[in-house]
Formats: C-alpha cells, structure tokens, sequence
C-alpha cells in the first residue's frame, strides 16, 4: 500500500482539522514540556494502523519521535505494550484521540478478519471484503481486511463490473449485457455476475462472465451444484483458452461460516468485517 499519496494525505488533514481545528484549548493548563508515554493493550488482538500513525505523527508534530514494537498484521496480548512516544506534551495529547481511534477501529477490523481467516485455513478459499465500508474510511477498512489475513474485492464501480439484480432486472439479458460492457470497458476489467439462483449462475457462465456470485443460495444446493458449474464453464471456456471461472459465495452469516468450506469454491466475501466488528481497547498513559 502506497501511504504517501495525495488521498491519504487529505484525509488525515480533515481527520485533525475535526479534532484540532484551531487548536486544543487544554494547552494552558500543561506545565512540562517535553514527556512520554506508551500504549497499552487491554484485550488481545491483530494490530493496524502503524503506517497511517506514522504520517498522522509528523503532520501534528515533525519532532515527535515514536517506536512501534509491533507491525501492522501483528498479533498482540492483553496488557502489550504496542508503541512507545517522546515529544512535547501539547503534541502528545493533541495526537492522543485521533490516532487511538483510527488504530482501535482498524484493529478491530484486522482482529475480526483474522478470526474468520482461520477457518478457512487449510482449504483453498479465500476470504474477500465488500463495497459496504464506512464513507471516507474505504481505503483504510480495506487495508485492516487485509492485515487480518483477507483478500480485498474491488475498490469501488471504477475497477470492476459487477452485474447485480437490479442492473440485470433494469437491461438487456445477460449475453446482450456482458456484449456490451466487453465493447466499453477496458479488456483488463472483470466482469462478476451476481446470481439468486443456480439457474442464474448457469446463465451467468454462458453469458461469459469472469466470475460469478453466488448470493444468500442455501448450502445443500451449494454442495450439489458447484461441481456442475464448473464442469458447464470448462465446456463453455473451451473456445477461450480454458479460462478458469472463479466462483464467489456471499449472503452467509459469519458465524456459520465453516459450514461452507466446499470444493470449487474461490472466495466467500463477507461485509461482517467492517459492519458486525467492535473496536479493539488500546490506551496510551504517560510515563
């Protein structure tokens, strides 16, 4: 991940600006100047957000100095000590709110990925995020999906066509459809048709999609239809090389998440990341 671009800069501009504005009036109570202070974790957990601290420390203070004593990705055990800090101490308690919050909500999200992740560990099914992320935080949700251990999805409409109920109930069939965004979107582009139905994903194959998503389809039908689907897309790939259909499973609840560990699944992609996630407790106190 590139942290170092004019998006991310932006964004943790209007981070301090909420908080800052012109200044913590608390200042003229502070009587040292130069102090430090550590964080502690009260639970345990998968740690991000140490990239994105870094920029945040030196936007609010050039002559803090920090040490992570953990990676983003990281594991870490109730009472850990997670980073160490040395500044001025208007700077110290300036940093302290946003910098705490943005790193316990994307460890949440790491925290909760990884335990999904681990269910699927010895299959070859991968776990994949959503669109359904907080507005303004995309790239920063994503990034703790994937320090959790998760594959991202696509960013947003831009870097994939997906072809959902609406689209398909408001357009031409599906063959007409894929047609028309094979003339108009880049040849890079993926093409993912969303299917209700084994019926649909049937369709979907013929029509020629990169992938199909298999959504909310009850799990014994599941188990029966998968090896079908990919036998129908080899015979269909023939004429393209033998391309691989990728076949992707949503719609199911986190929790039963185990029971879905099928063969010839690729990904399952699941939102619960971001929506069902509570944030991890850190804390900084001063030495």
């Amino acid at each position: 991940m590139n942290w170092n671009t004019p998006y991310i800069s932006k964004k943790i501009d209007d981070w301090i600006e909420e908080d800052i504005g012109n200044g913590d009036l608390t200042k003229y109570a502070i009587k040292k100047n130069r102090v430090k202070a550590k964080w502690i974790a009260k639970e345990k957990g998968i740690f991000c957000g140490a990239e994105i601290l870094k920029i945040l420390f030196k936007k609010i203070d050039k002559d803090i100095e920090y040490s992570f004593l953990l990676n983003d990705g990281d594991k870490f055990s109730k009472n850990q000590k997670i980073l160490e800090l040395n500044g001025n101490a208007t700077s110290l308690l300036s940093l302290e709110r946003i910098s705490l919050n943005i790193a316990m909500h994307l460890s949440g999200i790491a925290s909760f990925t990884y335990q999904i992740v681990e269910k699927l560990r010895n299959t070859d099914i991968k776990l994949a995020d959503t669109r359904k992320t907080t507005p303004g935080l995309r790239i920063f949700e994503k990034y703790a999906f994937k320090c959790g251990g998760g594959i991202n999805h696509r960013m947003g409409l831009y870097d994939a066509a997906m072809i959902k109920e609406n689209h398909i109930a408001w357009s031409d069939d599906l063959v007409n459809t894929v047609k028309k965004l094979r003339e108009n979107i880049p040849f890079t582009s993926h093409i993912i048709i969303e299917a209700e139905t084994i019926a649909q994903a049937k369709d979907a194959i013929i029509a020629g999609a990169d992938s199909i998503l298999l959504d909310e389809i009850n799990i014994d039908i599941l188990k029966k239809s998968i090896k079908e689907l990919r036998l129908i897309s080899k015979e269909i790939n023939k004429k393209n090389n033998g391309k691989r259909l990728i076949i992707e499973v949503s719609g199911i609840n986190h929790l039963e998440i185990d029971k879905y560990l099928i063969d010839g699944i690729d990904f399952i992609s699941t939102s619960s990341s971001v929506t069902k996630s509570k944030w991890i407790d850190l804390s900084m106190r001063y030495i």
